[in-house]
């Protein structure tokens, strides 16, 4: 459609907007007319330098996708090169991996991607390597035809490699990853008729440096857009935890956890994850931010947050059984009626005690598990009537863990008040 004031505008671009995922784009206006046009063939980047992405590269998942919902065609680009060498990190070079553990984190990074995308049909998304076209380059080659379009000041000027140069110094090989990437640009938009690279804001010195070398190379005019790096009400790092990482390896991170990291989000970046993470409507993401305003207590965004995410890693049934288990920690759902996997990974997330026996005194778990300082402490808690075991109340000082049932034989919740929870587990 077309605006009073002549732009060309494309409801995918307004769509982003709103969403809060443009931070820096080249040319607005013939991005727009282009998306707008369409369709247009981009790509996405993921280098493989752990066996998992964590929660941070999702939004570049999730944008891709959203672009491929409106009619666009996605490269899916798993960096067996790039992930070889790695981009600059501000504080030191990385630890380079064997190209045997490179080649295999290449193969579980792409089964992790390919389900949020549909590889069929007249958008259908294409993985590629840029191995299969960056093994092939000489050295000579290299230099000659990528290397000689790059001015070592500019290089210089980059903020990755000017903050080591100005710190532990960098390597040649971590310094010329961006002739890497931005050769990327150039076999995509020469084998695939790629026309826009898309990546966290971080990347932007690298995409456009790719956008450069296309229009040096080819002469062709191609775009690049970047989305903002979320980060947490106190402005800190988005997708860490006290633990790392939040991975989408459920291996790594379990359903449980990851289900728990949204649902522990800030009142205030909560929106912005929904507009960012699910997708929910305009009209439902906005009354959602109401309800953080108006009933803040109710946590309904969070809620809404942490079941649309797991669900899209994890599946619907991974999402329910964890808000199942959420529920029933805290009394408000049968903990007996938790498969063992669910359970056991619910209960990881607790302080927790271990027992040979369950012949011992609920008094001495409250005692080791931390929810009590004393055991006199726990008595007081019992006699005041806020002591349960797996959501049985304690009405007895004496009582012993054997009375009462073991979750799948040697599990059992401890709870102090309405809140507080640790896990006791018997056996070895």
């Amino acid at each position: 459609m077309v605006e009073g004031s002549g732009r060309v505008v494309s409801d995918v671009w307004d769509e982003l907007q709103w969403r809060g995922l443009v931070a820096q784009s080249t040319d607005e206006d013939a991005l727009r007319a282009a998306l707008a046009a369409g369709p247009v063939t981009y790509y996405v980047g993921f280098d493989p330098t752990a066996p998992s992405l964590h929660v941070g590269h999702l939004v570049q998942v999730l944008t891709a996708r959203r672009l491929q919902e409106a009619g666009h065609r996605p490269l899916i680009l798993v960096g067996g090169a790039t992930g070889l060498i790695g981009d600059p990190r501000p504080t030191a070079e990385r630890t380079m991996n064997d190209p045997q553990t490179v080649a295999g984190w290449v193969e579980r990074l792409q089964a992790q991607i390919a389900p949020f995308l549909d590889f069929s049909g007249p958008a259908a998304a294409t993985m590629v390597n840029n191995l299969d076209w960056t093994a092939q380059l000489s050295a000579i080659e290299f230099l000659r035809d990528i290397g000689k379009h790059f001015s070592v000041n500019r290089m210089l000027d980059r903020e990755a490699v000017a903050t080591r140069l100005a710190s532990t110094g960098i390597s040649y090989t971590e310094f010329s990853y961006v002739l890497l990437q931005s050769n990327d640009y150039l076999q995509l938009h020469r084998r695939h008729g790629c026309a826009l690279q898309l990546g966290g804001s971080d990347q932007w010195g690298n995409i456009t440096a790719g956008a450069e070398l296309v229009r040096r190379v080819d002469g062709a005019h191609v775009h690049a857009l970047a989305t903002p790096l979320l980060t947490k009400a106190d402005g800190t790092k988005f997708g860490k935890t006290e633990a790392g990482a939040v991975w989408l390896d459920a291996e790594l991170t379990s359903p449980y956890a990851f289900y728990q990291f949204w649902l522990n989000a800030e009142d205030a970046p909560v929106g912005g994850y929904l507009r960012a993470f699910s997708f929910r409507d305009r009209e439902e993401i906005e009354e959602l931010e109401r309800q953080v305003v108006d009933a803040p207590a109710a946590r309904a965004a969070q809620r809404a947050l942490a079941h649309d995410v797991t669900a899209l890693v994890h599946g619907d049934d991974a999402a329910r059984a964890v808000e199942v288990a959420s529920r029933a920690l805290f009394g408000r759902s049968d903990l007996l009626a938790l498969d063992e996997r669910t359970l056991r990974d619910s209960l990881a997330e607790l302080p927790a005690a271990r027992t040979g026996s369950a012949d011992v005194e609920v008094v001495d778990l409250f005692v080791a598990a931390g929810l009590s300082p004393s055991r006199s402490a726990a008595r007081r808690t019992i006699a005041e009537g806020g002591a349960y075991v797996s959501n049985s109340k304690v009405t007895s000082e004496d009582a012993r863990l054997a009375d009462f049932p073991l979750l799948h034989g040697r599990y059992a919740v401890l709870r102090r008040g309405r809140r507080a929870l640790a896990a006791v587990t018997v056996g070895d």
